[in-house]
Parts: C-alpha cells; structure tokens; sequence
C-alpha cells in the first residue's frame, strides 16, 4: 500500500468519525431536543427564539468540528512522517565501519520500505566495494615489500664497490633514499590497511607514558638540531596508564617528526605532558606557518599533505597523522589539530588513563 494511498484511507477514517459525531450530536440537539422544547413552549404559552438556540449549536459544534479536524490531521502527519523520521535517524548512524548493519524494514510494500530495501542494497555494495580496496591495499603492500627489499639490498651492495665513479655514486645514493622512501609508504599503508581489517591486535601492558614522552623528547633534539630549532619540555608529569608501548611511542615520533618538518628554519617547538582529569593530556607546539581553516578538516586524511607549494618541500608521504590518529582511536583516546596562518600549530592528544 502507497503512502498516498494509506494518508487517504486514514483521513477518511477521521474525517468520517468527525461527521458521524458531530452529525448524531447536531441531530440531538437541533432536531430531538428542539422539537420538546418548542412543545413545551407551546403548551406553556411561550414564545420560542429557536433562531438564537440554533446559531449557538452551529458555533459549537462548529468550533467543535475544526478542532478536532486540526487534532486529527495533526495525529495524521505525526503518523505519516514517523517512518521517515526513523528512516532519518538510522541513515545518520551509518558510516564506512558500519555499512554492514541493516536498516530495519517494515516490509508493508510502502515507497519508505522500498527505498529501505534500496539503501540497503547500496550500502551491502559499499561495503563490499571498501572490503575490495582493503584487500587490494593489504595485498599489493605486502607484495611489494619483497622486491623493494632486493633493490635495497642491490643498492647498499652497489655503494660498497669502490671502483664507482662520484657521478654514479651521487645516483645510487639517490635511488637508495627514494627505496627507503617507497618502504615507508609501503610499511605505512600494510599499517593501516592492517588496522581498517582488524588484524592488529594492540600489545597492552601498565606504563610510564611520561618516560616515553622523555624518550620522545630525546628523538626530538636530534630531528630539530639539523634545522636549528629550539625545543622545550614545558612540563612532564608522572602518569602511568594502560597502552602498546611501540604504538605509543611510534605516535609521539610521527608527531615529532611532524612538527620539525612543517616548522620554520630556527622556529621553536613545546613539548608537555600532564594529568587532565581523566585522561593524560600530551600537547606538542610548532611555529611553523600555519593551516588555513579549509585544509585543517582534512590533516588526518591518508596522502593529504596541505598546499602544493609547502608539499613539494617538505619530505613525507602524508601518512603520519593517519596513523597517528589510529594509534590513538586504538588506545580510545582522541587527537586534535588547531592551527591558523602565521599562528602555532598546536596537536592535542588525550589518552584515557583508567
């Protein structure tokens, strides 16, 4: 049965219920109850003003009428549009780890169930279509390492000869820093395909996170020195929680390794770790030059790296923060990013300490 159909049906019903009831309460009145009236008027000698008694009984059961025709197609429409509003708020709840789950149907042959039983075949094919790259990404990665792993051994062989010329050293030393480049890429895709499909289990145990921090903090001397910026561990309070030790520290390292990269030459990077509430609060800042409002929404999107121009300088493959943002999400924390041009980039992780 159509919408069209049963909102027709259902109107008839009420408006057909408000004209009996009001037709039998007319007819009582106008008809029964005036006809007594007008005997005993008579009978007593009385003359009768019907007129005024039956313009009252128009005006109320009048009144009488449309307001129980605004009730009713109130009721109506609050009806009719509940699917639609059911349908609403089940749609809002999918997203891409999700798409598996099934909207409930009414399976009464409406247009919202077709276009439910439509919606669901959509999302079946999504998931399958997500379940396909996955599988194509985990593969393709994993087949690549073998091979890049025999250029590099090739290469590093072929700069231990030391009948080469500086020419034909000079592009052998190239080639060997765009290999560990393609490795990176290749590791950090195997990473996160890995994690979309669920196969990375995370290796938890009780730890110091501002240990960690501090060796996070020794890791950052070193990348920061070369371009002659200045770092600084504001605070560092003891906190111990429950977390992977090398996920932990491979996410202070990408985030780090981030905020001398998109730093200026002799800028400034501040490190702090303390207790908010809850939760173990690590804040890293960079002067660097900034994020413009329509790039930030997208940082954490896999091969994003901002703007053409400060990406063709800056060596990276625009996996870090995707990563990073897994690492955490794992851990069931949460990662922010504020920033604005000529404005500190300032990275806020919070990891829930119980």
């Amino acid at each position: 049965m159509t919408i069209r159909t049963r909102l027709a049906i259902w109107y008839a019903a009420i408006f057909s219920l408000s004209l009996l009831v009001i037709g039998v309460a007319m007819y009582s009145d106008l008809v029964v109850e005036q006809r007594a009236k007008i005997a005993r008027h008579r009978t007593a000698g009385i003359d009768d003003d019907a007129g005024e008694d039956i313009t009252q009984i128009i005006l109320l059961y009048g009144g009488t009428s449309a307001v129980v025709g605004l009730l009713g197609g109130w009721w109506l429409m609050r009806r009719a549009l509940a699917p639609v509003s059911a349908l609403t708020d089940a749609v809002e709840k999918i997203h891409e780890h999700n798409l598996g789950e099934k909207i409930a149907r009414t399976n009464n042959g409406d247009e919202l169930d077709r276009l439910t039983e439509v919606f669901n075949a959509m999302t079946t094919r999504l998931n399958e279509s997500f379940n396909r790259i996955h599988e194509f990404t985990l593969h393709a990665s994993h087949e690549l390492k073998t091979p890049l792993t025999v250029l590099r051994g090739e290469t590093e062989t072929a700069l231990r000869d030391q009948s080469l010329s500086p020419g034909e050293r000079d592009r052998a030393v190239s080639q060997l820093e765009e290999l560990r480049r393609l490795t990176r890429i290749v590791d950090g895709l195997t990473l996160l395909a890995k994690a979309d499909a669920g196969q990375i289990a995370l290796q938890l145990e009780t730890l110091r996170l501002d240990e960690l921090v501090r060796d996070g903090f020794a890791d950052l001397l070193i990348l920061a020195e070369p371009q002659g910026i200045q770092v600084e561990m504001a605070v560092c309070e003891e906190i111990s929680l429950r977390g992977d030790r090398h996920r932990l520290r491979q996410l202070l390292l990408n985030l780090a390794d981030n905020a001398v990269k998109y730093n200026q030459r002799a800028g400034r990077i501040t490190m702090s770790l303390r207790r908010a509430d809850t939760c173990a609060e690590f804040i890293i800042t960079n002067t660097g030059v900034g994020i413009v409002p329509e790039v930030l929404p997208r940082v954490f999107d896999r091969f994003f790296r901002g703007d053409a121009a400060h990406g063709n300088i800056v060596d990276g493959c625009g996996l870090g923060l995707s990563i990073a943002q897994w690492i955490v999400s794992a851990h069931g924390g949460k990662i922010q990013i504020a920033s604005a041009p000529t404005k500190p980039t300032i990275v806020t992780v919070q990891l829930p300490i119980t």
